[in-house]
């Protein structure tokens, strides 16, 4: 179940990110309390997570998952640019959390 906290969690934050973006520097009142519930709830599932799995596992999962996330729908949905390195460097943090949690256990 942990894990299945932790992949939670991970979308929580990819969502926090983007609404984040969104929300035009907390310009926009509705957006910004969105990405705050959205943050908070990143935090609560990591934290459940994080009973049961280690605290360098989890984090470095968790962080990976939104980094990725929020750098692949930055270039698919906010129109970012995407290049070779640039999808290239973001394969090697997928790696990266594979072999962390084949690694891990």
């Amino acid at each position: 179940m942990a894990w299945i906290y932790l992949l939670i969690a991970g979308l929580m934050e990819i969502s926090w990110a983007v609404a984040l973006k969104l929300s035009d520097g907390f310009t926009r009142p509705v957006v910004s309390i969105f990405t705050i519930v959205l943050l908070v709830l990143s935090f609560i599932f990591l934290s459940f997570a994080l009973k049961t799995i280690a605290v360098g596992t989890g984090y470095a999962v968790w962080t990976g998952i939104g980094a990725v996330g929020t750098a692949i729908i930055g270039m698919l949905v906010l129109g970012e640019p995407a290049s070779f390195i640039k999808i290239f460097c973001i394969s090697l943090i997928v790696a990266g959390i594979i072999g962390i949690n084949l690694f891990s256990r």
